[in-house]
């Protein structure tokens, strides 16, 4: 079943822009058994993981990690060469090898401010321009993408321009119809399952492509911010950019398709990447457990003013599991020398690994069997 989004017209400039029709066109919210029996499953997942999470102690110092993968993974999609351990060691202080871990940091930030944000502001256009505005201002300093405004000129998608692109978006005038249309479809919250309204919102936002830059990175946002509004997570875990990123040529050919009408492709794709990343996110957060569970009971067999500073340095590794001396200093208050006798321990208790083993100053130590669950 083809649902015709729009179509490609001629522009006074002599090249094709896309131009959306009135969203949603009618239709596409009937979708086949199929997709709604796979729907349901996506539904399942997501209230296990969502108990799951419930079940962790220290679970805002987990989240960090989960939006570090994301935000790695959703810039890596845009050409990002930086990596998820880049950002975490950038922010920690320790140099790396590429500028752009930036992007990855901004992401996060981003991220963080979209949730919070919708905690007392209602879902909408200023919302996805302020997100846009947190994402861009200040990284990416050699692209123009005059940050949390929508585009005043024609942007294009491949190609030296847009003649020859692969996909041109719609005309700036256009654009603003479109995203009226898509506010409207922001809120059609009643009568629309959520994982069938999240797909469509990012598959539609994407075609709109109403910033000059960051089109993806903030159409990807939307999806977590989405799953907490919608009420299916109480807090960010599941995020679909890794998946995105595993099957990025699929993940353009659904976007590309669903331009030309094949929405409920794009809408399968989709719940294929919720139900391959719930399960993920599952198994990732029972390994959390463990591996806390472990590591604690090597803690609490110290002493016990050893063991109280341990317990509180072992959460705060949860949420940053690349560390310096200054950094235990600053979660702890202790003198150099005193973080660097709790660092040792750690050491010796098997928690931390040294970066480098031959650094003489600064060195930096990796929570790595923690940090291997997310980059493994």
């Amino acid at each position: 079943m083809n649902i015709e989004i729009g179509k490609n017209i001629k522009q006074p400039q002599g090249f094709d822009a896309f131009v959306p029709n009135p969203f949603p066109p009618k239709g596409i919210l009937s979708v086949p058994t199929r997709i709604l029996v796979k729907l349901a499953e996506a539904d399942r997942l997501i209230g296990k993981l969502d108990g799951i999470t419930h079940t962790l102690p220290d679970v805002d110092f987990f989240l960090n990690m989960f939006v570090a993968k994301d935000a790695a993974s959703s810039s890596q999609i845009e050409g990002t060469q930086a990596s998820m351990v880049d950002a975490i060691e950038k922010d920690a202080g320790v140099s790396v090898k590429y500028g752009d871990a930036d992007d990855i940091l901004f992401y996060i930030k981003a991220l963080n401010y979209g949730i919070k944000r919708l905690q007392d502001f209602p879902l909408s256009l200023r919302l996805v321009r302020e997100t846009h505005e947190k994402l861009m201002i200040g990284a990416r300093s050699t692209h123009f993408a005059d940050p949390g405004q929508f585009r005043a000129s024609q942007n294009w998608i491949g190609g030296v321009s847009p003649s020859k692109a692969s996909f041109v978006p719609p005309p700036v005038e256009e654009m603003n119809r479109s995203l009226n249309d898509f506010e409207r479809f922001l809120h059609e919250e009643k009568d629309i399952l959520p994982l069938l309204h999240i797909a469509l919102v990012h598959a539609q936002f994407e075609t709109i492509h109403p910033f000059l830059d960051g089109n993806g990175r903030v159409g990807r946002l939307l999806v977590p911010m989405l799953l907490c509004h919608r009420n299916l997570l109480e807090r960010p875990v599941l995020f679909l950019s890794s998946y995105f990123k595993k099957n990025q040529k699929v993940y353009y050919g659904r976007l590309n398709g669903y331009h030309h009408g094949e929405t409920l492709a794009w809408i399968d794709f989709f719940l294929d990447g919720v139900i391959d990343t719930a399960n993920e996110s599952i198994l990732i957060s029972k390994q959390i457990r463990e591996l806390r569970d472990k590591d604690m009971m090597k803690i609490q067999a110290l002493g016990k003013r050893e063991s109280e500073s341990g317990v509180m340095i072992l959460s705060r590794l949860f949420g940053k599991p690349i560390v310096t001396v200054k950094t235990v200093v600053e979660w702890t208050g202790f003198t150099r020398a005193g973080a660097q006798k709790v660092i040792d321990r750690f050491v010796t208790l098997g928690i931390l690994k040294p970066r480098d083993k031959r650094a003489l100053y600064d060195k930096s130590y990796v929570y790595s069997a923690y940090l291997d669950i997310f980059t493994n």
